[in-house]
């Protein structure tokens, strides 16, 4: 009589399974794919379009991986100049550079090349830009603060390797446009004191252009740089499901769960199609829009300057910087100092990056706030912070300007120097105004929300009392709107505390004391939040009218 052991039964009903079930056992038994699963596979994400924005930085970044594999397989990095003989017949028979000659080949050659081209290109602008609102979102809802500082700072990272791996992308194609950008770069590298001259030389391989550049960039563009973002993303995505989401207040959410739908099967569904409309949308612009025509452009000549040469609209920042600049020199010890390059593009420019980078640990510190945040904060209720967020956005803008000055100058008829002088006096102006509205529009709109928890809302209804006055009636508002208007904090300024102790000892306070409690103040003092109404308030008035 034979016995069955249990390891038996298991490899019959094994091998009598379906083989996409059995290759899921053999992956489980070594990868332990199912308790995985089963931890993440049912993680809630909360509804809101903004959350979006994050996911077209990603999906924008996979089409930029695949388009490009593509695109490396027919490019050839060399500045060796070779004659220019393909279909473009005005520059045939020119001298131009392997790296030139191949992306003629692909735009003009391979089947789908120039399609490929402007999708990588198309791609990488909206994945930039996408992040630009990503971590707009992100600032003007308090997303950032603790737990999420480090994520913020992985997240800005990626925004400033993005944007260096657009440099060295489009400087690839040796083509005049890029070449003046590359121009430009090395006179930043020469402006700084006593090593810039060797920091060009080791850069370019001796002389500008060199012969080395276009290699070196494709190596950074290519390898390096996407690298480490591909390691920035997962470290990046990784935080955000550890952290868990956050999400905008409203009934039933608090700081520890989260309201929303599983990510198997509905948010999974809507990510795959919003993949696909992304890439639509991308590739319909990149098919309509023409972008980088190096054709009509032509090769880079060192004694040629491309007219009307902008930088991509990330980049404008510091191209307006150095544009608006005067042009100061001073001789130190023998030296010659271009302080009209070095002040902005090598000093004003990183210490912005910086900035923005460490806010949430300079916020932290001024409120002195170290609890946790999940639930989002409505722009309005931090008028300081959305006041700050759009004063930056106000000097970016103008700082675009001076970047495109010339072309702003003939397109619109204008003096040059006159456009020049608006952008100077702006970078110091228009901020501080951005700002002081920016702050009365947010406490206008917590003034309002307050008459709206108190008063009701206004239905447009007017009705004559007895007496002959008019009165516009207001209907109270419903639990969810009132708890939407009045869930926010209300925040106390950090005090220095007496000045005095208990034996009439003066206590010494620093000044970096004294700054924080006089930031926290401009913070959430009087004139940082409006205060909310107090039930006793809200009961007395409701009870006044009866009608609540």
């Amino acid at each position: 009589m034979s016995t069955t052991t249990t390891n038996d039964r298991e490899t019959t009903r094994r091998d009598k399974a379906p083989a996409g079930e059995r290759v899921a056992d053999w992956a489980d038994g070594r990868l332990g794919i199912y308790s995985l699963a089963k931890a993440n596979m049912r993680k809630i994400f909360p509804d809101h379009w903004s959350f979006m924005l994050g996911e077209v930085c990603l999906y924008a970044f996979v089409i930029i991986i695949v388009t490009g594999v593509y695109l490396t397989l027919f490019f050839h990095p060399s500045m060796n100049e070779v004659e220019y003989h393909g279909p473009y017949v005005p520059l045939q028979g020119q001298l131009v550079s392997e790296a030139f000659n191949s992306t003629m080949k692909i735009s003009f050659e391979v089947r789908g090349g120039l399609l490929i081209r402007q999708i990588h290109h198309w791609a990488a602008l909206i994945f930039l830009a996408g992040m630009f609102a990503h971590m707009m979102r992100v600032f003007f809802t308090g997303a950032f603060r603790k737990p999420r500082e480090v994520n913020w700072v992985f997240g800005f990272s990626l925004f400033v390797l993005g944007m260096f791996a657009g440099f060295t992308g489009y400087s690839l194609p040796d083509d005049l446009l890029s070449g003046t950008g590359v121009r430009f770069m090395q006179g930043a590298v020469l402006s700084v004191p006593i090593v810039g001259t060797y920091l060009a030389f080791f850069l370019f391989g001796g002389e500008f252009p060199g012969h080395d550049f276009v290699a070196r960039f494709y190596s950074a563009h290519v390898l390096l740089i996407p690298g480490i973002m591909v390691g920035l993303i997962v470290a990046h995505l990784i935080l955000v499901v550890y952290h868990k989401h956050t999400q905008f207040p409203g009934p039933g959410r608090t700081q520890k769960n989260v309201v929303g739908m599983p990510l198997m099967p509905v948010y999974m569904a809507k990510a795959g199609g919003f993949f696909f409309l992304v890439f639509g949308v991308i590739a319909v612009i990149s098919a309509m829009v023409t972008l980088n025509p190096i054709w009509s452009i032509g090769p880079y000549r060192p004694d040629m300057v491309s007219t009307g040469a902008q930088p991509d609209w990330y980049m404008g920042f510091s191209e307006g910087l150095i544009r608006v600049m005067p042009g100061w020199e001073i001789n130190f010890a023998g030296h010659t100092l271009v302080l009209g390059v070095f002040i902005p593009l090598m000093i004003v420019f990183p210490l912005v990056l910086v900035s923005i980078a460490v806010y949430p640990f300079i916020e932290s510190w001024i409120t002195g706030d170290k609890r946790e945040h999940h639930l989002l904060d409505r722009p309005r209720n931090a008028p300081t912070r959305t006041g700050v967020g759009v004063a930056w956005i106000t000097w970016y803008v103008i700082m675009l300007i001076g970047g495109g000055n010339d072309l702003v100058a003939t397109h619109f008829h204008l003096s040059i120097n006159a456009i020049t002088w608006f952008v100077r006096i702006g970078f110091f102006v228009a901020p501080v105004l951005a700002f002081i509205i920016t702050k009365r529009i947010c406490l206008g709109l917590q003034r309002r929300d307050r008459d709206k928890v108190l008063h009701g809302r206004e239905s447009g209804i007017i009705k004559r009392l007895p007496h002959g006055e008019f009165i516009e009636i207001h209907e109270p508002l419903n639990q969810e709107a009132l708890h939407t208007l009045t869930q926010h904090e209300q925040y106390q300024p950090v005090e220095i505390g007496p000045l005095v102790d208990e034996n009439g000892v003066e206590r010494k306070v620093s000044r970096l004391e004294k700054a924080r409690a006089r930031l926290s103040k401009g913070y959430y003092g009087d004139q940082g939040q409006i205060a909310k109404p107090t039930a006793e308030e809200y009961k007395e008035i409701t009870d006044g009218h009866g009608h609540h």
